[in-house]
């Protein structure tokens, strides 16, 4: 059975002490490891984004700036983590979108890993909420079990396919950044301001409420379903800057129940680095 794929954070209070639940802080913020050793949800475990998540090429212009990992190597990183099939899962972040949690959220969905949750307001909902609190590193046993993973069974497509369906009518292109860097007005990471010719921009912060909490399930269904009127949820392609991000949105159609849209892990750090057409234009 599928859980939702948000808990609040009363609903941790009650199960965090089950030895079948297992807590990871994926923050992915500047000197995010320190923030972790300095306080964190009691009994979490800290997933370092850029070396356990993803497999960086020196060449950026093959997957961008957070590529999926090779799968052999995924399955071992779980393992080590501590994770077996029957483990329930709960993530969060210092954000309060949850982006890197998101990704790890999709990432473990995309292996079959059915029992994960993205805590609803992240750390500081946590917070605000008394949720117990510790300091310095934890650490779940590793297991010698191997995670069973063949592939990701979640939708994912290339730069070439993401090219094809630029002007199919059957096909919508979902920037998720913020406006101005889909307008090209800023680009503070990567090397070319702009956005993938055709795609529009809704971006994830609008799946949060003015506190940084997810919509209802029904409050986002009713935010896509004008696009869903003429577009099927598998025929949208989601990205953002480096494949993080988008999860976010993925996770939120799967909150509200809708199917999950396609994930381009390169994204616009990987569409920038390869001659691609560029649009400045604000759609």
């Amino acid at each position: 059975m599928i859980q939702t794929p948000i808990i609040e954070v009363i609903d941790l209070l009650r199960i965090y002490r089950n030895p079948d639940v297992m807590i990871f802080d994926v923050s992915n913020c500047k000197e995010a490891k320190q923030q972790y050793e300095k306080e964190h949800l009691k009994g979490a475990a800290f997933i370092e984004m850029n070396e356990q998540l993803t497999t960086i090429d020196k060449d950026l212009s093959k997957g961008g700036r957070h590529p999926l990992p090779d799968l052999h190597v995924f399955s071992k990183t779980l393992s080590n983590l501590g994770i077996t099939k029957n483990k329930n899962l709960v993530l969060y972040d210092v954000s309060n979108g949850s982006n890197a949690a998101a990704r790890f959220w999709w990432m473990l969905r995309a292996v079959g890993h059915t029992q994960v949750q993205v805590l609803n307001g992240g750390f500081l909902q946590a917070k605000r909420n008394n949720f117990p609190m510790c300091s310095g590193i934890e650490n779940y046993k590793s297991v010698s079990e191997v995670y069973p993973v063949e592939n990701w069974i979640l939708p994912t497509i290339n730069i070439q396919e993401v090219e094809n369906y630029l002007n199919h009518p059957n096909y919508l292109i979902v920037d998720v950044r913020n406006p101005e860097r889909y307008k090209g007005s800023v680009e503070p990471i990567d090397l070319i301001a702009g956005h993938i010719p055709g795609a529009i921009n809704i971006p994830f912060t609008e799946n949060l409420d003015v506190n940084g909490m997810f919509l209802s399930p029904d409050s986002i269904r009713k935010k896509y379903e004008s696009f869903l009127a003429i577009k099927q949820s598998e025929n949208i392609v989601v990205h953002c800057g480096s494949g993080v991000t988008a999860c976010h949105t993925i996770l939120a159609f799967s909150y509200a129940n809708m199917t999950i849209p396609t994930l381009y892990v390169g994204s616009w750090s990987e569409w920038s680095r390869n001659n691609k057409t560029i649009d400045r234009s604000n759609k």
